[in-house]
């Protein structure tokens, strides 16, 4: 996710090979795309009459200003930010209520979770579209163990690595473990689409059994089962219950997220219990230690083939091996756990009208392409593509970044210009800055064809969730989620297969510690 997914850097570039698939359905073609490069022209010479006539445009130089805020006295002041961000104000109301204070989208605040787990929460906070970026940029931030924020849980739970999400891209680990996540999905790249297709009609199927016998169906469990299926298929092969893992790969996958992130979450338990155990002290590593063995022993009888590139690269199996896992189960598992629910509550709330636009478009393209859904055909389908975007971009599936200032710093809000010292921790809460009515118009409402047509494309840039630019490409070089068109792939896919099957749904949303909490409750197949 915004920190490290499955690689799928430019996978529309490397699907080009036209070996057929041996898989049941032959829905799924991979098509070879041509790959345009901007072209990029010098400015002629000019006579000095002409230089003389030509308007300069200067953008107003903004203020200097100091930094607002306090952290408070120690203990007690990331104590009381603590208390204010779980309980007293919640999340967005914390961030706000500063904003109005302070009159500024950057200030200091501590972040949760404080004592005694992290050592140092003071951040600079950044809560605007235009001074949220410099946390993509690695030649002024470093990323060092920050994919937690202000801790890092314990390398108990990963096999005593630091992965690949906590390596800064200076760390020479970094590359050979960003080259080996690009190499898994650049050799399985034939199995992404068909073995989506296999896994999701199981998943529909399963909501339509449900529905018709409890009259709703919870998507949320059947998406979760769904997603680590399609993984075990389309990456590494092999179907999860069919081995010894079973189908305790979800269960276990979500005790084990929460040992990592507990200090950083809100289960609903009461108050005093989630202070005490969840946010005050790490829970620890053994309790987990079973079950994570059994993920282990999974993926390492599934990934030779990796295994054996990661040792040319110089990466040991079972340093692999832990990678792979990680990668897997945390960030394109529990960003499918996180995304698919969101998606399908934000496009259900859209109603009968826009449902029925995005199945007669998927429809009619993927009838030109003979019943074939093509890589080709979906970049044809501009209000699906614009309607994943808006997913991505109103709830960012990895809402909290971090960055550490490599020297002093100039930070530019779209109001004035702040310094930063070297060794500051920057934070950026990224639904404020995907959602910044500066740049978006109607930044809280979902609107469907937002990224539509060339004014709509030209917004791409501030569609952030990637931990970088929409319009950017992961490198070994950056933080961008090595999986990022790996994410966009399949958020494309539900929405096809969605409206390839139904013409309308109705579901009933709620919260949820991890995503959102959805159930069905009508499924009206097509009838066109």
């Amino acid at each position: 996710m915004a920190s490290t997914h499955l690689s799928f850097s430019s996978l529309q570039l490397q699907i080009t090979s036209h070996k057929r698939p041996s898989v049941s359905s032959q829905r799924y073609h991979r098509t070879k795309l041509s790959v345009i490069r901007p072209i990029r022209a010098s400015v002629s010479e000019k006579s000095s009459a002409e230089v003389e006539t030509v308007e300069v445009q200067t953008t107003p130089k903004l203020p200097i200003r100091k930094i607002p805020g306090k952290y408070g006295l120690p203990f007690i002041g990331p104590l009381s930010d603590r208390l204010d961000y779980f309980y007293n104000q919640g999340r967005d109301e914390f961030f706000k209520s500063r904003i109005q204070k302070y009159r500024s989208t950057v200030y200091r605040a501590n972040m949760p979770p404080g004592p005694f787990i992290a050592e140092n929460p003071n951040v600079v906070v950044l809560l605007d579209g235009k001074s949220f970026p410099i946390l993509f940029d690695v030649s002024k931030v470093e990323k060092k163990d920050l994919f937690t924020g202000t801790f890092m849980p314990s390398t108990e739970l990963t096999g005593g690595y630091r992965v690949l999400a906590y390596l800064d891209p200076s760390e020479p680990s970094h590359a050979r473990l960003k080259r080996l996540l690009f190499y898994l999905v650049s050799y399985r790249r034939d199995h992404v689409m068909p073995e989506f297709h296999n896994s999701y009609t199981e998943l529909f199927e399963s909501l339509e059994s449900e529905l018709g016998k409890k009259g709703k169906a919870d998507f949320v469990q059947a998406n979760d089962q769904a997603a680590f299926n399609f993984l075990g298929r389309s990456l590494y092969g092999i179907n999860p219950p069919d081995t010894k893992l079973g189908r305790d790969g979800p269960k276990i996958v979500g005790k084990w997220v929460v040992f990592q992130l507990a200090p950083l979450l809100k289960l609903g338990l009461p108050q005093f219990i989630e202070e005490v155990v969840l946010h005050s002290f790490r829970l620890p590593p053994f309790l987990i230690k079973r079950d994570y063995q059994r993920l282990y022993e999974f993926f390492y009888e599934s990934s030779t083939r990796v295994l054996d590139e990661g040792e040319k690269l110089g990466i040991s199996r079972d340093e692999a091996c832990h990678n792979l896992l990680f990668a897997t189960c945390l960030n394109s598992f529990g960003g499918m756990k996180f995304i698919f629910p969101n998606m399908m509550k934000w496009i259900g709330r859209c109603g009968v009208k826009v449902h029925t636009k995005l199945a007669e478009e998927i429809r009619s393209v993927v009838k030109s392409n003979g019943g074939k859904v093509t890589m080709m055909g979906m970049e044809k389908m501009p209000l699906m593509k614009s309607v994943v975007y808006e997913c991505l971009r109103i709830e960012p599936p990895v809402p909290l970044q971090y960055g550490r200032a490599k020297t002093d710093l100039m930070v530019e809000s779209h109001d004035a210009v702040f310094e930063v010292k070297q060794g500051e921790m920057l934070f950026g809460y990224q639904p404020f800055a995907t959602k910044d009515p500066k740049i978006f118009d109607r930044p809280e409402d979902f609107v469907p064809d937002r990224f539509v047509g060339s004014e709509g494309e030209k917004l791409l840039k501030h569609v952030l969730w990637s931990n970088g630019p929409e319009t950017e490409t992961p490198t070994v070089g950056n933080k961008q989620c090595a999986g990022k068109d790996f994410v966009v792939l399949v958020a494309r896919l539900l929405v096809v297969e969605l409206f390839l099957r139904y013409d309308s749904f109705e579901i009933v949303a709620g919260a949820s510690p991890l995503g959102a909490s959805v159930t069905v409750t009508s499924l009206k197949r097509a009838t066109f």
